[in-house]
């Protein structure tokens, strides 16, 4: 989830009647016209949820809480601590030592019979998200490749940002590449590295490369751009009337701010209007009907336990984005970028966008795929990342990658 989704999902929510009201008229005008403008993504949704009982799809969600496995995978833990002091929490799912496959001829021809570190694979998640996020390509991976799963600060099980709470300053994307630098000296001090970046994830591992150039030139030996952006957001009009969104825009710095302030509230009204809310992330997240309700559900999990406040503090930093020439220093290494057809947060033009300066990249864009392409369609996600593995001489080319390994899917070469 990006910015954008964060500013459908606000402007559904505040749009919401009844047990919203309250909210709305917490955060003055400003929601109010918000509202206005989303008024009919918002009618639409509630119109669907009228069909079942209230009662009847809260049972139906501690269902899926309860039976649904994503996000289950846990690893070794470990913290890291950012330049301001932020606590960052990792998790390292190290190579089965009996499954470990034999050295590839590359990695031979690079190490000669000396035996290398091994490739670190290092997942950064996006906006609103956690390092479940990634769930079914550690599933994949695991024993194959060591891995990285990393919280962003103020995300999942890592602590709030330091410079947001003492300081009451907002996050920038250079920050992120910072605490990715952080979390790469505590879980990953040597050795090859692979990086593999969601959303705001890649836009982490963009400003990495644009702080730490070296890091790039002297460690990264692949890289993943997944459903992200090289800057140019305030473009994205993420499915709504540009006139629409201009007002959007004007407004939601300000209301962001008041919902921040009123934090308890807000998540009082957030709950009121779940079903609402729902629907706005299932519209924002995939792009396909059939998607699995067990991993909907998961996906709005995820996105529901980010506080108001932390949604405020990471907005603005988007606006800023701009990382199109730090993209020049992943020349000359395999880079895949990957996009949903159908995402409307980020959409897939941005990643052709950057697989224009990236010639040599691979661009696979998925038909009938969202913002979360890595959970709506898998198998394409891990087969092209393994493909990626492959290439780098991260793994041999007859390594076992799960159940993901290959997929006859549609997905489209660029």
């Amino acid at each position: 989830m990006s910015e954008s989704s964060a500013e459908a999902a606000v402007a559904a929510v505040a749009s919401a009647s009844g047990a919203a009201a309250s909210w709305r008229r917490a955060t003055g005008l400003a929601g109010a016209a918000i509202g206005v403008i989303a008024a009919g993504a918002a009618a639409g949704v509630a119109i669907e949820r009228m069909t079942v009982g209230r009662g009847m799809r809260q049972k139906a969600r501690l269902a899926l809480d309860s039976a649904g496995p994503y996000g289950s995978l846990r690893g070794t833990p470990g913290k890291a601590y950012a330049d301001d002091g932020t606590e960052l929490y990792y998790e390292v799912d190290d190579v089965d030592p009996e499954a470990a496959p034999a050295l590839s001829p590359r990695r031979r021809r690079l190490f000669g019979r000396k035996a290398p570190t091994p490739v670190t694979v290092v997942f950064s998640h996006g906006y609103c998200l956690s390092q479940d996020s990634w769930h079914f390509q550690r599933a994949a991976l695991r024993g194959v490749v060591r891995t990285v799963h990393w919280d962003q600060r103020s995300h999942g099980r890592s602590g709030r940002g330091v410079a947001q709470t003492q300081e009451d300053r907002h996050v920038d994307i250079e920050q992120l590449g910072r605490d990715l630098k952080a979390v790469i000296d505590a879980a990953a001090p040597e050795g090859p590295l692979v990086l593999v970046g969601h959303s705001m994830g890649g836009m982490t591992v963009m400003a990495l490369a644009d702080q730490y150039p070296e890091l790039i030139r002297e460690r990264v030996v692949a890289t993943a751009l997944v459903g992200t952006s090289s800057g140019r957001l305030g473009e994205v009009n993420f499915g709504l009337p540009v006139a629409g969104v201009n007002a959007v825009r004007r407004v939601l710095p300000g209301v962001l701010k008041a919902l921040g302030q009123r934090a308890e509230l807000v998540e009082k009204g957030r709950r009121a209007t779940a079903d609402l809310f729902a629907g706005i992330i299932k519209r924002y997240s995939f792009s396909s009907r059939d998607v699995d309700p067990a991993i909907a559900r998961f996906a709005e999990r995820m996105i529901e336990g980010t506080p108001i406040d932390v949604v405020a503090e990471f907005y603005p930093a988007f606006a800023d984005h701009d990382k199109t020439e730090a993209l020049a220093l992943f020349t000359g290494m395999p880079v895949l970028v990957l996009a949903g057809v159908g995402d409307l947060v980020t959409p897939s033009e941005h990643s052709e966008a950057i697989a224009d300066l990236l010639p040599e990249a691979e661009l696979v864009l998925v038909p009938d795929a969202g913002h979360l392409v890595m959970l709506e369609h898998p198998e394409v996600v891990t087969d092209r990342l393994a493909d990626l593995l492959t290439r780098a001489g991260a793994v041999p080319a007859g390594a076992t990658v799960s159940g993901y390994g290959s997929t006859s899917s549609t997905a489209q070469r660029g």
